[in-house]
């Protein structure tokens, strides 16, 4: 089952390391414009285009932000997630569904909806003590709502704090410097809403 599970994740980051370079070529930048516009060096964006280094969920922020995409959008387009034909009911199974981990802090991401459906959600798992921020501009063009399922998150929106438990929920307003923190000693787990505002 290791196996199985260490092959998935190699496959999803290579797919992460093919989706960075598209977009940056779709939009026709060099890797010295998109280290501008995001502020991760041309090495390391260089490192991750070639499957060398696994990005941080940091370094995704930095580089969907960039992209004006969400962190959600940008690993949903990389796991090249599956969906039902229109007008047919979908079952997507759990065991299907693509995690990815990040490296640095052990947070882990699955998506639960699928290209179609007109929201993305996804289910997190922030380890105890970790701690993880994302730039203002990870958070333009979109409406996001963030809902605890278990354990608890201290979420900064700003300069502003939320200690949040179980069943507590944000709406999260205009743009804004955030981090995902848990400062307890148990896993938190909480799922985000996502939808798009404007096209970018």
């Amino acid at each position: 089952m290791s196996n199985i599970v260490d092959r998935a994740a190699d496959s999803l980051a290579a797919r992460i390391a093919a989706r960075v370079r598209t977009e940056r070529e779709r939009r026709r930048w060099t890797l010295a414009q998109l280290a501008d516009a995001s502020g991760v060096s041309p090495a390391m964006i260089s490192r991750v285009e070639r499957g060398e280094s696994s990005p941080t969920a940091v370094v995704l922020g930095k580089l969907s932000a960039a992209f004006q995409l969400s962190v959600a959008s940008l690993l949903a387009l990389a796991e090249g997630a599956q969906d039902a034909e229109p007008g047919t009911t979908g079952v997507r199974r759990g065991a299907d569904a693509a995690e990815w981990c990040d490296p640095g802090t052990g947070y882990r991401r699955r998506q639960i909806t699928g290209p179609r459906f007109p929201a993305e959600i996804a289910e997190i798992r922030l380890p105890a003590g970790a701690r993880v921020p994302y730039p203002a501009a990870a958070f333009a063009f979109v409406r996001q709502l963030v809902w605890v399922l278990d354990g608890r998150l201290t979420f900064h929106d700003g300069d502003t704090v939320h200690e949040l438990g179980a069943g507590d929920t944000v709406e999260l307003g205009p743009p804004a410097e955030r981090v995902f923190a848990n400062t307890a000693d148990t896993e938190c787990r909480y799922a985000v809403v996502l939808t798009r505002d404007a096209q970018p």
